[in-house]
């Protein structure tokens, strides 16, 4: 790891609207973390349920090391891309679930600086869970996106000149901005991605592209357009791989569980 002097600032770009008892764990895990280079960025929507009063609170208390502001957006695609640009880390994590160690960060960022030159950030593994239960255990490896691959977005730690290059979040979209963003950044550089064999993150499920049967295909109609907008080449094919695979995160979900029914995931 490179010396506190020369240490690469990471971002966390947190959106909230109403989600008072989330943000204080996805910001506790954060707090935890023992990289010192952390910059908390937050966009919130006006909340009114006490969320931003209290990130007001964590503000007094942290001092620059968080930003935030409450202002009206058009979604939370847009607020993501407007927390991107009150942000200055040199490497970007969108995130609003919760880190599972105090070490996560540390890891990614050494798998992004033991990468190269060539390194354009990295990813891991995530479950999701519905309180204590796993649903779904996300263990994408490496691979190619029009093989159905995709990185789990909350495990993403990209360097800023990512962003730079190919832009924000297209908010066009209404469950896979992240989806297409990925397609259109990684596509033909999934190679460059590290990967970490770890889990580093638990998903709170019911996210922007799983709240019920309705989005779920809006989710897989938004993933074909984002594939052939980006002109991937058999994009049935890939919206096929990649079913099959989010299919399979349901059933290895077991794996998180030792014999007696004790989580076991980390």
């Amino acid at each position: 790891m490179s010396s506190n002097m020369d240490q690469k600032k990471v971002s966390f770009i947190l959106t909230t609207y109403n989600c008072i008892q989330y943000f204080q764990e996805t910001i506790a895990s954060i707090l935890a973390q023992d990289y010192p280079a952390i910059e908390i960025v937050v966009k919130d929507g006006q909340s009114t349920d006490g969320t931003k009063e209290l990130i007001a609170s964590y503000a007094r208390e942290l001092g620059n090391k968080l930003i935030w502001k409450s202002s009206a957006d058009h979604g939370i695609y847009d607020a993501m891309n407007q927390g991107y640009q009150m942000s200055q880390g040199d490497i970007i994590v969108f995130f609003n679930d919760v880190l599972v160690h105090k070490s996560v960060v540390s890891h990614m960022v050494q798998a992004i600086e033991s990468g190269g030159d060539d390194c354009i950030g990295a990813h891991a593994d995530l479950i999701y869970a519905d309180g204590d239960k796993v649903v779904r255990y996300w263990r994408m490896g490496k691979g190619k996106i029009r093989q159905g691959w995709m990185p789990g977005h909350p495990t993403l730690y990209l360097k800023r000149e990512v962003y730079e290059e190919y832009g924000l979040y297209d908010a066009s979209y209404q469950c896979s901005a992240d989806y297409e963003f990925m397609v259109r950044a990684l596509t033909g550089r999934e190679q460059q991605l590290a990967y970490v064999p770890e889990m580093i993150v638990r998903m709170f499920y019911g996210g922007t592209s799983t709240q019920g049967l309705r989005n779920y295909f809006v989710s897989l109609r938004e993933a074909h357009r984002a594939l052939k907008s980006n002109g991937v080449r058999g994009a049935l094919l890939a919206d096929l791989r990649r079913t099959w695979k989010v299919m399979m995160q349901f059933k290895q979900a077991k794996r998180c569980y030792d014999s007696k029914g004790n989580l076991e995931y980390i």
